[in-house]
């Protein structure tokens, strides 16, 4: 098995749209063990199992980008689930979300860790994700989308990280999901 990614693993079914079309906290645990695909440089498609996930959920969420409303940067997470929200901090790493729910419920996945990786720009970079991502639908996607391979997985949860600005209520929550 190559060590930067999954490629001598089984391919799955990609996952229906009615998947990402849910709650951002049924999504996120439930995307734990799942495969991230992602198509090379070469065209070679690369798989991920994911290993760790965060949860931010609507505008009552302080946390969550879209509590300060619908924006340009935000925009995409107002649309319906499927769709790849991607922002930079620090300038210099992209950080990589699905959006989740119905239209005007902004709701995303965080992808915080896949096997071999930790740390959400490490993944990013990983997977060679940038601002060409944003708004992609993983549902159609040629260069990225998620596989299930019918693995089954043990969930564990946890406070998020790196939020304490929306204060300890959010701070909290337990939407942070991991094997």
């Amino acid at each position: 098995m190559n060590q930067r990614s999954l490629i001598d693993r089984k391919a799955g079914s990609r996952l229906p749209p009615d998947f990402f079309r849910r709650d951002v906290l049924l999504v996120a645990p439930e995307l734990l063990g799942k495969i991230l695909v992602v198509r090379s440089a070469a065209e070679i498609p690369e798989r991920f199992m994911i290993n760790e996930t965060e949860a931010y959920r609507g505008v009552e969420d302080k946390a969550c980008h879209a509590s300060k409303g619908r924006t340009e940067r935000t925009d995409v997470m107002f649309r319906t689930g499927g769709r790849i929200y991607v922002y930079l901090i620090y300038g210099m790493h992209w950080m990589l979300n699905f959006v989740t729910g119905p239209a005007n419920e902004p709701q995303a996945v965080l992808i915080r860790g896949v096997e071999g990786y930790n740390g959400p720009g490490r993944v990013s970079k990983v997977l060679g994700i940038d601002k060409s991502f944003y708004g992609e639908d993983l549902n159609i996607s040629e260069r990225i989308w998620i596989e299930d391979n019918g693995d089954k997985v043990s969930v564990k949860t946890g406070k998020r990280i790196g939020i304490d600005y929306a204060g300890e209520k959010w701070v909290n929550k337990p939407w942070r999901f991991f094997l």
